[in-house]
């Protein structure tokens, strides 16, 4: 009897790793992008708050709305063609402003174009990267390689906005903007060096055939259907919700009512990025021990109870109390993010991986914006203290609701799943 030959570990297998490598460019594409882009408007276009806000919109709109229909995309073309094709319009659409202004032909409807583009080929990637990564390592190393595929990309998201602080300043807001390109020109690069095999696509040839009506709804009939995982996607925008209103809120509150200095705000923000690493290490230690839904679980109520601890600084002491927010919960919602990606890739059909990211990713993206534009008018009217106890409310109770109890059938999952 012949043994199957043991797969390289993780740092030595090929495609995983240009899969970190495209992350963290990815990753510092977006971030330098995102800074450059509003700087240019507000120092060239002399764009206001709300204008500035706008472009952060089209950003974020194009992913609620569209990734059930990109997951049918995904699902039904080759998917390392599709990668390539997306990351290099990518790299054309950022590149297109710094010639606009070099041209003296920069107008807000290039910007705003610019914005929801990128924004769409953006969480195009998302779901396209999520649906690859079980054929790339497997079914049984998905936790260890969402674990590490996390870190890489938030490398880039620590070193992405101090790259593009120094090169703005150094260089202005065009070479930035040129850097980013370049970033994603990198990106495709690499999508390209990914395995040929990746062109095939997942689904079946007869289920390829089917209407677009169809195939979105056999992609939500998965979703309904995995109980689990719909109590955590329900659950996961319930706490979008929340912590939406808390962060429009964070920076104002922070600084005007609990008086906090510029460093002190900033090391609360470094504190949550110091607690996203150590999420990154330990998820995989969870997750194998507890498994992923009762990892799930616990760091759902951890992230919503953390909320309380942002109004309560206003009976102090405010700083403390706002790092160990900052801990808690990124080192909480760290962990469950890996957790829930691992989870739908584990119980998505082959072929279906792309429409089961799709709805997930609509549901957890469009309370962000809901929560914050909720947030800021309640705070108006209200306070921001009262709006912040109910947004950790909101987001608490969002949590509790995967202890309740599940009475339907479930799909059977791998043991590291239970």
């Amino acid at each position: 009897m012949t043994v199957p030959p043991k797969p390289p570990p993780l740092r030595r297998h090929r495609p995983f790793v240009l899969l970190c490598a495209e992350q963290t460019a990815g990753s510092v594409g977006r971030q330098i992008t995102a800074l450059a882009l509003t700087l240019l408007a507000v120092t060239v276009l002399d764009a206001g708050p709300f204008a500035a806000s706008v472009i952060l919109a089209l950003t974020y709109l194009p992913g609620a709305v569209l990734s059930p229909f990109a997951g049918v995309l995904v699902d039904r073309v080759r998917l390392r063609r599709l990668l390539v094709l997306a990351t290099s319009l990518q790299a054309l659409v950022v590149g297109s402003v710094p010639l606009a202004q070099a041209a003296g032909h920069l107008t807000w409807p290039h910007i705003h174009a610019v914005a929801a583009v990128s924004g769409s080929l953006t969480f195009t990637l998302s779901i396209a990267l999520q649906a690859a990564l079980p054929r790339v390592v497997g079914p049984d190393r998905l936790l260890a390689a969402n674990s590490v595929l996390t870190g890489a990309r938030t490398l880039g998201q620590i070193g992405g906005p101090a790259l593009g602080g120094v090169l703005v300043g150094l260089t202005g807001t065009a070479v930035a903007l040129t850097a980013g390109s370049l970033a994603y020109a990198v990106e495709a690069l690499v999508m390209f060096a990914l395995p040929g095999a990746l062109d095939t696509p997942a689904a079946p040839r007869n289920a390829r055939g089917t209407s677009p009506t169809a195939a979105l709804r056999a992609g939500l009939e998965v979703v309904r259907r995995e109980r689990r995982l719909f109590r955590m996607v329900l659950a996961g925008a319930g706490l979008n919700l929340g912590s939406g209103a808390s962060a429009a809120l964070y920076v104002l509150y922070a600084s005007r009512e609990l008086s906090l200095s510029p460093w002190q705000l900033g090391a609360t923000y470094a504190m949550f990025s110091a607690a996203t690493v150590l999420g990154i290490v330990v998820a995989k230690r969870f997750g194998e021990r507890l498994g992923l839904w009762r990892t799930t679980r616990f760091c759902g109520l951890v992230a919503g109870a953390a909320g309380f601890l942002v109004p309560t600084a206003s009976l102090g002491p405010a700083f403390p109390l706002l790092l160990a927010y900052q801990v808690s919960y990124g080192l909480a919602v760290t962990v469950w993010t890996i957790s829930l990606t691992t989870l739908q890739q584990l119980v998505a059909p082959a072929g279906m991986q792309g429409r089961v990211a799709g709805f997930n990713q609509a549901a957890l993206l469009a309370t962000v914006p809901v929560g914050a534009l909720g947030g800021g008018a309640l705070a108006a009217a209200l306070g921001a203290v009262p709006v912040l106890v109910a947004a950790a409310a909101v987001a608490l109770a969002s949590g509790a609701t995967l202890w309740a109890p599940i009475r339907t059938r479930e799909l059977p999952l791998p043991d590291q799943a239970q």
